[in-house]
């Protein structure tokens, strides 16, 4: 059974950095490798929406509110996915979510980032 645990959320005050990590288990070395993964957001009252995106082959995209502002990255020999956000607003306070796509559409069960002064 493929489970995602997130970690690293918390309360910073604006202009401040956070680092989420996402560990992926019940997934196989092939198949994370050739997996897409994901961070995605959503604020009271928001859809859900994406953050930032990696590819099997290490392509990224970004929303356009976080792009300057926010690195995604992976590891496949530790089965992690990673967002470094940095000058954070108080505008990305949501719970985050990590994602991984495969042959199927797995989530993690969210981190609670709150920006705040």
């Amino acid at each position: 059974q493929v489970q995602l645990v997130e970690s690293g959320g918390g309360l910073v005050q604006p202009g401040g950095s956070l680092r989420l990590s996402c560990t992926v288990s019940g997934i196989s070395d092939i198949t994370i490798r050739a997996s897409s993964l994901g961070w995605y957001r959503q604020a009271p009252g928001n859809q859900r929406e994406l953050v930032a995106r990696i590819s099997d082959g290490g392509d990224t995209i970004y929303a356009d509110s976080v792009k300057g502002r926010f690195t995604i990255s992976r590891s496949n020999t530790k089965k992690t996915v990673n967002l470094q956000m940095n000058n954070l607003k108080p505008e990305d306070t949501a719970v985050y979510y990590c994602n991984v796509q495969v042959y199927n559409n797995y989530w993690g069960q969210g981190t609670q980032v709150t920006v705040s002064s």
